[in-house]
């Protein structure tokens, strides 16, 4: 996909403040004020050390001293009501947008997450989000203040002298407009990079945690430590990089100041001895100009933040915009569970042909059992059930109705989907269980456990259902994290029960006790389960064997 360039990017982001638009506006009178302020401080002290000197009657000094104490505490008011509201609009709109992205993830899985980056996504959703904190709180409203503060100044200026003007517009527009497009220009490549490289590291430090055990069982804790220096190398020598971007822009601005400002002094000084102004109007010109360039400061130190924040403004919008492999139905006519009726199903991932031509009918209130080899289609065929993904070809129906016509909260609450390897939270064990279901009352979350041959495992630790289960549940042993899984899909109490591999992580007494509460708890659900082991099929009624995403 083609990357959108700055204006463009800024644009989207612009966009989203419409509803806070009164807010800005604020901001910005806040702020133009203050530099008027700051400005006419500097003004007020060059007149009374002037006027001390006797070359320039400008009031008593008694005057111009409460005249600047009057200007500075205003500005100070000024500037912490202008940062108040570029504050308060910032975080309510990454509040919004945090929103927005955690809305879109939810539509987006999982099917266009399998094969996301989530070190990556993880960057976006943290790091990349806040960064926007720069733009919305230091970047657009310094735009409109700079623009409408030098607005004022050039009115003055073009009031003493037509040349005077046009010069201070050449250094405002030098200064506010070409240094940051030039410094934009050579980093804004750079600043995509660094996110990118950013999101990188955390993809391998967040493997390397996660995979520690390994590390140290096969001895590659000097490898992974080699690679993760390498990365951060990489990611030090691209920030130096836009150090060294900074520090330019820096030094080419002030150098900037300096031409303009003694530029100013020379311009009006030859105007004065051309007769075409007074003494005073070269020292007003001059003071002015010196003290007029922090609005255009201001706007030419974005870029520097700007590069990052544009980079991570394009990777928020560019997961905003993206489309989710498979639509949410609503609004359709309440559907009913029924049997179910698989037609010709043709589906691949990527150039992957997984099932080819497949057909089955599974009758409401039937215990099935499929049985094949990894890689068969076992799985996906129930992927394709819990509708996380489409079928390329053919179709599935509930009852007489086709899948993509149920409505999706609907079809999930019909479903209980028990997947190989059980994700669980960080906190207790029973509110891992009650997950399957919002407000479960402690009854009913133990009366799950004890379908699944949980309950007694769970007493018998020293805080019982209030367990802690660790950071992706690595307290817990494989058989113990599949068996909180199937105490969530009895907790579910949903009339169709998905299982997949349910008792892979199972020795053979624990699985026989499993199959014994799927034989003799299920009740009338419609229970399909799927497994590479021939021992569990024993609590189905009828079992097909898959090959190749075929059944025989």
């Amino acid at each position: 996909m083609k990357r959108r360039g700055g204006i463009q990017i800024m644009g989207k982001l612009i966009g989203l403040i419409r509803p806070l638009l009164h807010v800005m506006a604020v901001a910005v009178l806040l702020g133009v004020a203050g530099y008027l302020c700051a400005i006419f401080l500097t003004v007020m002290a060059g007149a009374g050390i002037l006027n001390v000197m006797g070359l320039w009657k400008f009031g008593s000094l008694t005057a111009i001293f409460v005249c600047l104490v009057a200007a500075a505490v205003l500005r100070g008011i000024l500037h912490y009501g202008e940062q108040a509201c570029n504050h308060y609009i910032a975080f309510k709109l990454l509040a919004l947008i945090r929103h927005q992205v955690f809305a879109v993830l939810r539509k987006l899985c999982p099917a266009k997450l399998d094969g996301k980056d989530k070190g990556n996504l993880i960057s976006i959703i943290t790091s990349d989000i806040e960064l926007l904190e720069v733009f919305y709180a230091h970047t657009i409203s310094p735009i409109v203040i700079a623009v409408l503060t030098s607005l004022i100044m050039e009115i003055f200026f073009f009031k003493y002298h037509i040349l005077i003007g046009a010069f201070a517009l050449l250094g405002y527009l030098a200064i506010g407009v070409l240094v940051p497009v030039w410094n934009s220009k050579r980093g804004s490549d750079k600043g995509m990079e660094f996110r990118t490289k950013f999101g990188d590291l955390n993809s391998f430090v967040l493997d390397s945690l996660r995979g520690l055990d390994e590390t140290i069982q096969y001895g590659c804790g000097e490898k992974r430590e080699k690679q993760m220096s390498k990365k951060s190398c990489e990611l030090d020598e691209k920030q130096k990089y836009m150090k060294k971007l900074e520090g330019t822009q820096r030094g080419v601005t002030n150098v900037l100041i300096l031409i303009f400002s003694f530029g100013m002094l020379f311009l009006s000084t030859w105007l004065y001895q051309m007769g075409q102004m007074d003494f005073q109007g070269v020292l007003l010109c001059t003071i002015l100009m010196m003290s007029s360039f922090g609005p255009v400061v201001a706007l030419s130190s974005l870029s520097n933040n700007l590069m990052q924040t544009l980079a991570s403004g394009e990777r928020v919008l560019a997961l905003l915009e993206e489309e989710p492999r498979i639509e949410e139905v609503e609004n359709q006519p309440e559907a009913q569970f029924d049997s179910i009726t698989c037609e010709n199903l043709d589906f691949a991932y990527e150039e992957e042909q997984i099932l080819k031509n497949y057909s089955i009918s599974i009758s409401k209130g039937s215990r099935i059992g499929i049985h094949g080899k990894s890689g068969s289609g076992k799985s996906t065929l129930l992927k394709l059930l819990m509708r996380f993904y489409d079928v390329d070809g053919g179709k599935i129906q509930i009852g007489d109705r086709e899948i993509k016509t149920v409505n999706t909260r609907e079809l999930r609450n019909m479903e209980s989907y028990v997947t190989q390897e059980t994700c669980l939270f960080h906190d207790s064990i029973a509110n891992n269980i009650a997950v399957a279901k919002l407000g479960a009352s402690r009854e009913e979350v133990e009366e799950a456990a004890k379908k699944a041959s949980l309950h007694d495992f769970i007493m018998s630790l020293p805080q019982g259902y209030d367990t802690p289960v660790g950071e992706l549940g690595d307290t817990l042993s494989g058989g113990e994290k599949q068996r909180i899984g199937l105490a969530r899909a009895f907790l579910h109490d949903a009339p169709l029960l998905l299982l997949d591999e349910p008792t892979s992580n199972l020795d053979s007494l624990n699985e026989s006790i499993i199959l014994h509460s799927l034989k003799e708890k299920c009740g009338d659900k419609t229970v399909i389960l799927v497994s590479h082991r021939e021992s569990t099929m024993a609590a189905t009624q009828k079992v097909y064997q898959m090959d190749n995403g075929r059944i025989s």
